[in-house]
């Protein structure tokens, strides 16, 4: 045979003793009909054992003048892992009569079971095991699966009232033995089976309705704070509807403030634009006339070109003349070497004037590359003129040379010199007398060109400005057309305003739908707690049927 663990055994016999006890004392206090006092013995018998339970496989602890072993420790451990045994624990220090920690183990008992706690109390303790673990052994009753059935066992004892007085017992010096001679069966004990079976089914009802008592009591409480966080937001939630329609009011007054502000900047706008329109378009007509001016100056300008073309043509002709003239002139010279150094004399005048005439020529050629700028059309014309100067240097060169040879036959044509010299100054005085009318039209053509540019810097300036009016103009047309997006935005704004408006109000219609609706039903479920008070609980053979909604009864529903 295999030896059994006395541990296990021990374990074994204090749950037997605890379900006879427990079973007892449950059946004794119904029989008893009335409120438990401590000097009942059954319930005395009970405190004994639970003694028993607890003390099982308690750890000694050491103290200073000898070894401990109590079970107020663990018992000191519930107030930390349950808050609402920390009236207990306060009351039980306390009290004035207990000195040693057994005592006021023994009165903890006593308050929980008055209390109807027990069970949730010890169920705490058996849960966090690590801390049991520093106060029990680990093969003790509390440390196994027998604690735990032990405090299922105690749920059953929430059926019984016990009024125990603490405060006046002697809880340290009790000595706790079991008496076996209450457990055991007698005749009277068989016959009781039907009465005992009876008492079970009126504890269970009484039992089902506790629990739908604590149940109905924790859904009011809650429905209780819901209705007040209810009432709390509907105030919040009306304040805040007060807040916006007053917001609303007030950006509508802008709106309106907006819009008058908006339509007369759009009048004042408008009437700027067919101011300056009107501006615009007499600025036009001026200008074209203008135009128009500038148009018949160049005109002029360009027969003036034309008129110079002929007189240079002439010109040349006259120069072709004067060559034929001078040939005959050298053929003259021949026979004139006599008159050789008055012609000299001549030549000498003749060549300053040339001189003279290059300075014009290069002053002209100055004049010419000034007004290259303005007049880009009289550069072939000026080009031509140097050509033409070059050309006629190129024959001075010539006549330079043939008079150097008819220098040779000075001699000869001294007395021919005399009558040629007479046509040669009245020739250069003619060639002077062309030259200062080139030079006063080359002035005339200088005024005209200038008095050209005072025109165009004048059409210049007035573009110009009237580039600026335009520009005010866009950009008096932008500030227009910003503050029309603006207007279009306070205009977004203020229908999402009242859409949320709207939603507030929808909101607030739903939780007063809602708060009526939880109102309605604490209301029925209150009168169905006075319903339940005075009513006698059926059996489940009698009660087929639910008498509100006359559905038949399952073992769920009837539960």
């Amino acid at each position: 045979l295999a030896v059994k663990d006395p541990t296990a055994v021990e374990r074994a016999n204090l749950l037997n003793m605890a379900k006879l006890s427990i079973k007892g004392l449950i059946e004794s206090a119904l029989s008893f009909g009335r409120t438990l006092d401590s000097d009942y013995p059954p319930l005395q018998q009970f405190f004994v054992v639970m003694e028993h339970c607890l003390k099982h496989g308690l750890k000694v602890r050491k103290s200073f003048l000898s070894y401990n072993k109590t079970i107020w420790g663990p018992l000191e451990l519930v107030e930390k892992l349950y808050p609402e045994a920390e009236e207990i624990a306060a009351s039980v220090r306390d009290l004035p009569g207990l000195k040693t920690p057994l005592g006021r183990a023994r009165a903890w008992l006593r308050l929980a079971l008055m209390q109807k706690k027990m069970a949730d109390y010890l169920r705490c303790l058996i849960i966090q095991r690590d801390l049991l673990s520093e106060f029990y052994e680990y093969h003790a009753l509390m440390m196994e699966e027998e604690g735990a059935v032990i405090v299922g066992l105690l749920v059953g004892l929430n059926v019984i009232d016990a009024n125990l007085c603490v405060k006046g017992e002697d809880l340290d010096s009790q000595v706790g033995v079991i008496d076996f001679s209450v457990y055991l069966k007698s005749d009277d004990d068989i016959g009781g089976k039907e009465r005992n079976v009876q008492i079970a089914a009126i504890l269970d009802q009484k039992n089902y309705v506790e629990e739908l008592n604590r149940q109905l009591n924790s859904t009011v409480s809650s429905l209780h704070a819901r209705v007040d966080s209810l009432e709390k937001s509907n105030t919040k939630l009306i304040e805040e509807l007060a807040i916006a329609k007053n917001n609303i009011i007030k950006l509508q007054e802008e709106n309106h403030q907006l819009r008058s502000e908006n339509t007369l900047i759009l009048m004042k706008t408008q009437h700027h634009l067919e101011v300056s329109k009107v501006d615009v378009e007499a600025e036009l007509q001026t200008y074209k006339h203008s135009r128009q001016g500038l148009d018949e100056m160049y005109n002029e300008a360009r027969r003036q070109l034309r008129e110079e073309a002929q007189l240079r043509q002439d010109m040349e002709n006259e120069l072709v003349v004067q060559v034929s003239m001078k040939h005959e002139i050298e053929l003259a010279m021949k026979l004139l070497e006599k008159d050789i150094h008055e012609k000299q004399d001549t030549l000498i005048g003749l060549r300053q004037q040339l001189d003279e005439v290059k300075a014009i020529n290069v002053e002209m050629y100055q004049k010419l590359q000034v007004s290259e700028e303005a007049m880009k059309e009289k550069n072939e014309i000026i080009s031509r003129l140097e050509d033409k100067t070059n050309q006629i240097n190129a024959t001075m060169k010539q006549l330079e040379q043939r008079l150097q040879q008819a220098e040779k036959a000075q001699m000869e044509a001294e007395a021919e010199d005399e009558k040629l010299k007479q046509e040669c100054v009245n020739k250069s005085e003619s060639l002077q007398n062309e030259f200062s009318q080139k030079e006063k039209q080359l002035l005339q053509l200088e005024t005209d060109l200038k008095i050209e540019k005072e025109w165009r810097q004048t059409l210049e300036d007035d573009l110009q400005k009237e580039k600026e009016a335009v520009s005010q103009l866009r950009a008096e047309t932008q500030e227009i057309v910003n503050l029309k997006k603006e207007f279009l935005k306070l205009q977004e704004k203020n229908k999402q305003l009242k859409n949320i408006c709207e939603d507030q109000e929808a909101a607030l219609q739903e939780l007063a739908s809602k708060l009526s609706e939880s109102k309605l039903k604490i209301e029925d479920i209150k009168e169905a707690n006075k319903a339940l008070q005075g009513q006698v609980w059926l059996k489940d053979k009698e009660a087929t049927h639910c008498k509100l909604c006359e559905k038949e009864f399952s073992l769920s529903k009837r539960k």
